[in-house]
């Protein structure tokens, strides 16, 4: 089971790998909607926001008003992140769980 403060660290690499993926980012430049985060083994939630393509203000606590709901343990986050789970593969077979509505799940989609 990863630490708290892996899964932090995980989620700010994952805005860092939005950061980066600057070509698909700019096509979503108007995709501003509040995450949160819940990490089911370790009964904790992190929250943050899209804005302007990047993931920003990434902090501890939940989102209740979250536009977007991720959630999984924190192997999985980790390895979603580091890239040795396939996000649609474990989107698929339930271990990541997503709650948004349809056109905010196809914009994050094209941001991974």
């Amino acid at each position: 089971m990863a630490t708290i403060e892996e899964c932090r660290t995980a989620l700010n690499a994952f805005a860092a790998n939005i950061a980066e993926n600057s070509a698909k980012v700019q096509k979503k430049v108007n995709f501003d909607r509040k995450l949160a985060c819940d990490i089911t083994d370790l009964d904790v939630s992190f929250n943050g926001r899209f804005k302007d393509g990047a993931l920003v203000d990434i902090a501890d606590g939940d989102a209740p008003d979250a536009q977007i709901r991720l959630t999984t343990t924190s192997d999985d986050l980790v390895a979603f992140v580091d890239g040795s789970l396939d996000f649609a593969k474990a989107f698929a077979s339930g271990r990541v769980k997503v709650k948004a509505n349809l056109m905010d799940l196809l914009k994050l989609k094209g941001m991974m």
